[in-house]
């Protein structure tokens, strides 16, 4: 009797499959001992288990991105990939030892210690996070990491880390990907047992895009510990120490790696450009030295760092401070290995890289040129050379299917020493100039970038500072401004709220402060800030932010649902609202999830373990006068069909307004059927248990009542409407 009512497929209206398989499982009713109040005593026969109907969902949201595409991409036919190619590597044997078990045996100072007794210079792979961040648009889904986490493993163990998270993963993985970050950390971190994992945190900052509450700083930093993150790269947008201690102090506690970043800017061999000069970031590792930094680390997000500069300022932060010194650029310029090699000279420590496939550009310089650059002079970085050539071919098959993100340059930008934008940031900046409509005046924004920058006193530019120079470049350009129009028509401007925090000190303070005559234009009669925001701010209630979140999602929620909703509430808001519609679209391959299916193509998706669906792809109807679509699907051999709207075809036809299920004034359709008649007016009082319409269902009559005394403030529908299961119905004052 439970494989009958389970194999019933009823869609469309509600059942009472849930209820009879509560009935005929429970132990009175296969005992024998019940009677005819059986049902009025049994309150658990009403608990129903939440359909996860998963096939359902993942064909709509295939049939969605063949019908309308990929946001962010333009829409086509999907193209023809070549299957990635995962070298052979034997997976039963034991992970050779790394420097996970360094950093457990000996804890992080005697990690620091061990790195500076190394004789060669080591390497951090950056290829899972700011190398496809900064090539890529950040786009890289789980799915393409963890494929070749254990391979590379098992081929890289000589790595001093993998830096795999944080930075734009964090909120991207949510906001475009439908995936849940902390999902990825875990799962990397059980196939990558021996090689430390290595995160970007934005100090204050965390990762995200403001500054937060301490507790929030020190509740993030104890759970990505526990989840799997050994060095935690801290940095503040504008070099502001004061953003970076809280975090600092946070990863101690953890018992982890502070590595402190000093973010790179300027050119330190101009003379002409004193601001930023060696002695300023002498004075900055000191500083961060006495807070208690493991590491410390050079960050130029933007590839500034000129070989000759790199060789003086390393040598000179070797001679003044005793900590363990890591490199980090981006190779725009070109100019990358050439950099590395004289920092190796000067004595660095490790430095960043990526896989030769996703290297250069934007992205860091190759792990392999650089290898390749130095062998033979015993200067030549602590790599397995070999190994790292088998990844490559992977990683070249798998950007493939990101193509539509690429940012565009294809041969070196020593263009970047005038507009100073960060690596991690073009592509970004890139695809928000499309969306705004100026891809055509891309060389435009790129300009603008350089003078916003003199426009703010010449700032560090990492993220987030880095964002609002860019969100003032795409203001600027869209609304064709110059300098002198920001200083004659400012008081009437509205500026982007990212540029508005920035100068009220929302953010930080930049060396030196902000332009005063222009921090007073853009934040108007608004008191500025000058110390740090998150000492301001009231701490966090987790427990109360469980709570709300419990009852709005209907489940149970975990600490990561805390931080996820503590961080970006919109974001975390919206991924919920997908994952409700179209379910964890993560197990998708990735070109699937990019363009859907070609007419008969079949592809097999493993939904958990033991459980494969088989999907293909038989035909798409024309529109109808909705702009409707039918996608007509076979899943595991059985016929299966979805309506799709057509965005591209406009319509007279209004679309009905959903009812928000968080508002008690909001009464939505159960069911998909026809309005027959409309019982109440606007503005009628009416009391609990009123008649408010009636629909009617596969002839079945249903009569919609008041949930409560109150005032009809508007009718959404009329009599003869067709409706569908979540229409606004009917809508009660408040």
């Amino acid at each position: 009797m439970i494989r009958n009512l389970r194999e019933f497929r009823i869609r469309g209206i509600k059942t009472n499959i849930s209820f009879l398989e509560n009935v005929v499982r429970h132990p009175s009713f296969l005992n024998g001992e019940y009677n005819t109040s059986f049902i009025d005593d049994t309150p658990e026969l009403f608990v129903f288990p939440r359909r996860k109907d998963r096939g359902t969902k993942m064909l709509s949201f295939i049939g969605e991105t063949i019908v309308n595409g990929y946001p962010d991409l333009e829409k086509q036919d999907k193209p023809l990939f070549s299957k990635p190619r995962i070298p052979d590597v034997d997976l039963t044997k034991p992970f050779p030892s790394g420097t996970k078990q360094v950093l457990e045996q000996h804890g992080p100072d005697g990690l620091a210690k061990w790195l500076k007794d190394q004789e060669k210079t080591m390497i951090t792979d950056t290829t899972f996070r700011d190398a496809h961040q900064s090539l890529l648009a950040t786009r890289i889904r789980t799915k393409d990491l963890t494929s070749i986490a254990e391979e590379t493993a098992h081929l890289l163990p000589d790595l001093f880390s993998m830096e795999m998270w944080g930075g734009a993963t964090y909120d991207v993985s949510m906001r475009f990907l439908h995936e849940d970050p902390w999902e990825r950390l875990i799962h990397l971190r059980e196939k990558m047992p021996n090689v430390l994992f290595q995160m970007l945190l934005r100090g204050a900052n965390a990762v995200g895009y403001k500054n937060y509450p301490d507790n929030v700083i020190e509740e993030f930093v104890k759970r990505s510990a526990d989840a799997g993150i050994d060095v935690f790269r801290v940095f503040d947008s504008l070099n502001w120490v004061e953003g970076m201690r809280q975090a600092i102090h946070a990863v101690r506690s953890a018992d982890k790696v502070a590595e402190a970043a000093i973010c790179y800017t300027g050119d330190i061999l101009d003379p002409n450009r004193s601001k930023y000069n060696l002695e300023y970031y002498k004075q900055l590792a000191k500083t961060l030295q006495s807070e208690g930094a493991h590491i410390l680390a050079i960050k130029d997000m933007a590839g500034l760092l000129k070989p000759e500069a790199a060789f003086e300022l390393i040598g000179e932060l070797k001679a003044t401070v005793d900590l363990p010194i890591h490199l980090h650029m981006h190779d725009t310029s070109g100019n990358g290995v050439y950099t590395y090699s004289r920092a190796i000279d000067a004595g660095v420590d490790v430095i960043d890289t990526a896989i030769s496939s996703m290297a250069g550009s934007t992205s860091q310089p190759s792990m392999e040129s650089l290898y390749y650059a130095l062998s033979g002079t015993g200067k030549e970085p602590n790599l397995n050379i070999q190994s790292a050539r088998k990844l490559t071919g992977y990683w070249e098959d798998v950007r493939g299917f990101y193509q539509g993100f690429e940012n565009g340059l294809l041969s070196p930008h020593p263009e970047i020493y005038e507009h100073e934008m960060p690596g991690g940031q073009y592509s970004n900046l890139l695809q928000q100039a499309k969306a705004v409509g100026l891809k055509e005046q891309w060389d435009d924004v790129k300009d603008m970038y350089q003078r916003v920058n003199q426009l703010f006193g010449d700032i560090v530019k990492v993220t987030p500072s880095s964002k609002v120079v860019g969100d003032m470049a795409l203001y600027m350009v869209k609304n064709e401004l110059t300098e002198e129009d920001i200083f004659e028509k400012g008081e009437s401007l509205d500026f982007p709220e990212s540029v508005i925090e920035l100068f009220a000190g929302e953010i930080g303070q930049p060396p030196g402060g902000f332009p005063k005559e222009l921090q007073n234009i853009i934040i108007k009669n608004r008191k500025p800030l000058t110390g740090r925001p998150g000492s301001h701010m009231s701490a966090v209630d987790f427990d109360e932010v469980g709570k709300q979140l419990y009852e709005e999602l209907n489940r149970e929620v975990t600490a990561h649902d805390i931080l996820n909703y503590t961080m970006y509430p919109k974001v975390y808001e919206e991924y919920e609202q997908f994952r409700n519609r179209f379910g964890d679209v993560s197990v998708l391959d990735t070109p699937t999830f990019f363009y859907g299916l070609r007419l008969g193509e079949e592809i097999e998706v493993v939904i958990e373990e033991g459980k494969t669906l088989i999907v293909k792809l038989i035909s798409i109807s024309e529109a109808d006068e909705k702009a409707d679509r039918i996608v007509y699907f076979e899943l595991n051999g059985q016929p299966r069909e979805v309506v799709i709207k057509d965005r591209s075809i406009k319509t007279d036809i209004r679309e009905k307004v959903k009812a928000d299920k968080k508002n008690a004034a909001h009464i939505g359709a159960t069911m998909p059927g026809t309005i027959l008649k409309v019982l109440v007016s606007d503005g009628e009082e009416v009391k609990k248990g009123d008649h408010l319409l009636i629909t009617e269902a596969m002839k079945m009559e249903t009569t919609v009542q008041a949930p409560k005394d109150g005032t009809v403030k508007s009718i959404h529908v009329q009599a003869q409407d067709t409706i569908e299961a979540g229409d606004l119905l009917v809508e009660f004052s408040e």
